[in-house]
């Protein structure tokens, strides 16, 4: 796949420059040197290595889990200029010596513009898949072996071409799990923490970490959105916030509302979670989750980094750096992962899992 030189990297529009400087931190790492080529507010980038063979190797070689501000990558092509009458086979000449694929998707920025792709993305990708599914592009293999062709579409008449695994990319188009609002939900921030389970615990162990009968302890719960999440799992809640809580919620039997203070709030006992969606500098966020990792006072959580106006990936580097080191320094066994959801907006989401 000659023709592979760079990698196009799909965030959240306004945040370009995070996903740039993450980027090149991760690659320089794994000694792959380049420069990023970005617009503000249009939702991707590209980062072009100085030596094009590098494309390639950095989706295979770095783990696409371990990346907080991108939503999807791929290596891929130079942007190819389409005529509309023969756009598939244009694509196929670019194809000349390119492998079998399993599956074919179709993607565009997640911004006001590119949104008016979607359909034409969603009509180009079936014609696609059907004609290469005729030419015997489209091929089983082995889940070790599967390989995805991505397109990104700029325009109707312009495109990336590229290829990635599917196992070290997001497993939604865009890396936009398609959640729905529950109408019962007591606020749209309920869905922050839904698509956080998505992202950070395999579906096959839903049933076991999220099991009815667990405990929790959320953190600025009120007025309910993500104490929602987790009593619809069949859990109980203790609600810690000074504002009033959803009176539905209450009628559950399942919320206990403690007022007070979430910095403040120590548990009686250990909880099976604690989950925090709190405004408050970052740091004292980062601070406040390992007071809880390093009592033993819950098993996993998920919290919020709001993040400042300026040197945002800087200050998520730096909270994540703290938990790590605050962590290993007392010899305690964990997983800590971030990402900038889609229902994000100012700030990232965190797992911690003490193992």
């Amino acid at each position: 796949m000659q023709n592979i030189t760079r990698l196009l990297l799909q965030c959240r529009a306004g945040f370009e420059k995070e996903a740039a400087g993450e980027i090149s931190d991760r690659l320089s790492a794994l000694g792959i040197y380049g420069y990023c080529q970005l617009q503000d507010d249009q939702g991707y980038l590209l980062f072009i290595p100085h030596d094009p063979g590098d494309a390639w190797r950095a989706v295979q070689e770095l783990q696409f889990d371990e990346l907080v501000f991108v939503r999807q990558w791929m290596a891929c092509t130079d942007l190819l200029s389409l005529a509309r009458d023969d756009r598939i086979g244009q694509l196929q000449a670019q194809m000349d010596g390119w492998p079998g694929f399993t599956e074919v998707w179709v993607e565009y920025p997640d911004t006001t513009d590119g949104r008016e792709l979607a359909a034409f993305s969603r009509k180009f990708g079936s014609a696609l898949a059907q004609q290469f599914k005729r030419d015997g592009r489209l091929q089983r293999r082995a889940p070790g072996d599967a390989l995805r062709l991505q397109l990104f579409v700029v325009s109707g008449e312009q495109i990336y071409l590229g290829v990635v695994p599917p196992a070290n990319s997001a497993p939604w188009l865009q890396g936009i799990p398609r959640l729905k609002f529950p109408k019962d939900a007591p606020s749209r921030s309920t869905l922050k923490l839904e698509e956080a389970w998505h992202w950070f615990l395999p579906s096959a162990e839903w049933e076991r970490r999220l099991a009815a009968g667990g405990t929790a302890v959320d953190l600025g719960a009120a007025p309910g959105g993500w104490t929602w999440q987790l009593v619809r799992r069949g859990m109980f809640v203790t609600a810690v916030d000074n504002g009033p809580m959803n009176d539905d919620l209450m009628a559950t039997g399942q919320v206990e509302h403690c007022r007070e203070d979430g910095y403040l709030y120590r548990p009686d006992k250990p909880v099976d979670w604690m989950v925090c969606d709190m405004v408050d500098k970052p740091a004292r966020t980062a601070a406040m989750v390992v007071e809880w990792a390093l009592n033993g006072w819950c098993r996993e959580a998920i919290f919020n980094l709001k993040l400042p106006m300026k040197q945002r990936y800087k200050e998520t580097a730096s909270c994540l750096q703290l938990i790590d080191e605050a962590l290993v320094e007392q010899g305690l066994p964990y997983e800590l992962r971030a990402k900038q959801l889609y229902h994000d907006r100012e700030e990232v989401t965190c797992h911690l899992r003490l193992l």
